[in-house]
């Protein structure tokens, strides 16, 4: 939970939000644009991922959460959702040493129980490889839902009541962010979503309730270092108050 709440910023300490969350959005309608299938578009926003984390590490982000596959998803055409599993693992097989290299940890959040056992292995292959990085944290939220994460939070408290491991008289919002997919990691400053639709989608509900949110019409597969920066800027022009008075 961000521990900021009782300072007023300006667009955080300087104009570069620390942790940038990203619903990549608009893969398909990018592809239908331009009269390419469906697929097209999914696979020019999985090559998209690699470049937009390497310019957040290198522009002083300190950790970047992006919204690969929610729990919705598996409505989707049985197709689809093959292709975009088969995305994930291109992935975690082909960017994976390159953004080693430039120190990134890897991080998947979500409940990774309907993933294959191949993909169950390459994620735990992945984060162990880059678990000693620390130049930038990347968390990949994978077959993730905000109520999902909520309701297992409350599930792992409600056992540790019952196994005497926690008091409920000791539960306060600290220490129930605590039991969330990100941890302690401090919730995300900026919530960039492309695409064009102003909603969150079920992604972090709880995380979010101070970030600043900034939408923006373009694809997901167009989202480059301009836009990046256009995002910062205005994340720059804002005032953050945590419900403090103007």
């Amino acid at each position: 939970m961000n521990e900021t709440a009782n300072v007023e910023v300006r667009g955080g300490f300087d104009h570069i939000p620390k942790h940038v969350a990203i619903i990549m959005d608009g893969n398909h309608r990018w592809a239908r644009k331009r009269r390419l299938p469906g697929a097209a578009g999914h696979r020019a926003g999985a090559r998209n991922v690699r470049p937009v984390a390497e310019t957040c590490a290198d522009r002083g982000v300190e950790c970047l959460t992006l919204f690969a596959f929610s729990t919705e998803n598996w409505k989707r055409p049985k197709r689809e959702v093959n292709l975009l599993l088969d995305l994930m693992r291109n992935v975690l097989e082909k960017d994976l040493d390159e953004l080693n290299e430039r120190e990134v940890r890897l991080h998947i959040i979500g409940d990774r129980s309907r993933f294959s056992s191949d993909l169950q292995m390459q994620m735990n292959r992945a984060e162990a490889l880059t678990r000693g990085n620390s130049r930038m944290t990347l968390n990949i939220a994978a077959n993730f839902g905000g109520r999902w994460d909520i309701t297992e939070a409350a599930r792992s408290m409600a056992r540790d009541v019952r196994d005497g491991i926690l008091d409920p008289g000791e539960i306060d919002e600290k220490k129930f962010s605590g039991y969330l997919s990100l941890g302690e990691i401090p919730s995300p400053d900026l919530c960039i979503r492309t695409g064009g639709d102003h909603r969150i989608s079920n992604f972090l509900l709880w995380d979010l309730a101070y970030t600043e949110l900034y939408f923006t019409d373009d694809y997901w597969p167009d989202f480059d270092g301009e836009n990046l920066s256009r995002a910062f800027g205005a994340y720059f022009d804002r005032r953050r108050r945590f419900g403090r008075r103007a």
